[in-house]
């Protein structure tokens, strides 16, 4: 059994609860807000972030990358041609390449500012940072989510999937990021079909449903986020 300990729209820890999901794996969650740091947080991850994954009384196992690797190592080899990661080294490096670019780079320019902004901040109190959005961040991440999209329409014009022909991690970690951005509105679907499509696939999957369904207090979802027909 696992314990997760997360955010619920943290896209990194989504993209961990996906992975699971689709490996079929039970666990239990436990659920922090990022910018609280408490001793038992501190003790499994001194950095102090999510997510941070436990395998019964095994290590801590902390950040996406880590828990990526690891959970490939211990169920991808079981699950014949689901493994999540591929079996030829330049596949895997090109899997590997793109879920950094959604879990580190699109987050830093995109889907981290409208996360934060629009929902963190809505219980962050003022000494961590809470308040009023910053207008700013939010015009940086819709200027920039056009730059990202169109790499990824490149991508998926040429690939059945993301990083090849096959579900990989890339595909749930940038569902997982995008699934975030979308909740809160701020896909222009309607300029990117190539990525439209693709994440019709992804949203379809049986492990996202749970994230599907999850709501903010105060903030209802987009009209597309739990469409599948979006």
């Amino acid at each position: 059994m696992f314990t997760l300990y997360h955010h619920p729209f943290s896209p990194s820890s989504r993209f961990v609860r996906l992975m699971l999901r689709e490996y079929g794996a039970d666990y239990q969650e436990r659920c922090f807000d990022p910018w609280e740091r408490p001793g038992e947080l501190l003790q499994l991850n001194p950095a102090g972030t999510v997510p941070i994954l436990v395998e019964n009384e095994g290590p801590a196992i902390c950040g996406p990358m880590p828990i990526m690797e690891y959970l490939d190592e211990t169920r991808g080899y079981a699950v014949a041609d689901r493994r999540l990661m591929p079996d030829h080294p330049d596949a895997r490096a090109e899997c590997r390449r793109l879920v950094d670019w959604s879990l580190c780079k699109f987050d830093t320019e995109v889907v981290g500012h409208l996360v934060r902004e629009r929902i963190y901040k809505q219980t962050m109190p003022k000494s961590a940072g809470g308040g009023a959005p910053d207008s700013a961040a939010l015009r940086v991440a819709r200027a920039n989510i056009h730059h990202h999209l169109r790499y990824f329409s490149y991508l998926v014009a040429s690939r059945r999937w993301i990083a090849g022909d096959r579900l990989s991690f890339a595909d749930l970690a940038l569902g997982a990021a995008l699934s975030c951005a979308d909740y809160l509105g701020e896909v222009p679907w309607a300029n990117e079909e190539n990525v439209k499509n693709w994440y019709a696939r992804v949203k379809s999957r049986p492990s996202m449903r749970p994230l599907l369904s999850e709501k903010i207090l105060g903030m209802p979802a987009s009209v597309t986020y739990a469409d599948l027909d979006f």
